[in-house]
């Protein structure tokens, strides 16, 4: 089972997508801020994926995001961000940072099975690629 990671301002919509999250079969630990997210990193967490709101106070999910992918122990881990704008330049800039995947807010279960499966899908397949290319160098 993936563990996700939900780190949302809104207590309202995080309960909403953790709750839609344990429908499907995943483990889910909410965070309402990315600094509380960062610490339980930093004290060696870490989930299988994030699911991060691009809009909130202090420290957003873009800045979140692009600390994640500085870090080598963080940066392979998929991270789909969740907001209220679906701008071109709000997602293309979520892109650029690293996001593998976006959804728009009030996000519905079925948009939320669609874009995890196609994350965890293609992150599963770049890890097995990896493995095959040690295996063919050894």
């Amino acid at each position: 089972m993936n563990h996700i990671w939900v780190v949302d301002d809104d207590p309202e919509m995080s309960y909403a997508v953790s709750l839609m999250l344990k429908m499907l079969d995943y483990n889910v630990q909410r965070f309402f801020n990315a600094r509380s997210a960062a610490q339980a990193l930093l004290a060696g967490e870490k989930p299988d994926l994030f699911i991060l709101d691009i809009n909130m106070p202090e420290v957003s999910g873009l800045d979140f995001l692009e600390f994640i992918r500085r870090r080598a122990e963080w940066k392979d881990v998929p991270a789909v961000m969740l907001s209220t704008e679906a701008q071109d330049v709000t997602v293309d800039r979520a892109i650029a940072l690293g996001a593998n995947g976006f959804v728009t807010k009030p996000v519905t279960i079925e948009e939320l099975e669609t874009v995890l499966n196609k994350v965890l899908s293609r992150d599963k397949n770049d890890k097995e690629n990896q493995q095959d290319k040690k295996n063919a160098q050894s």
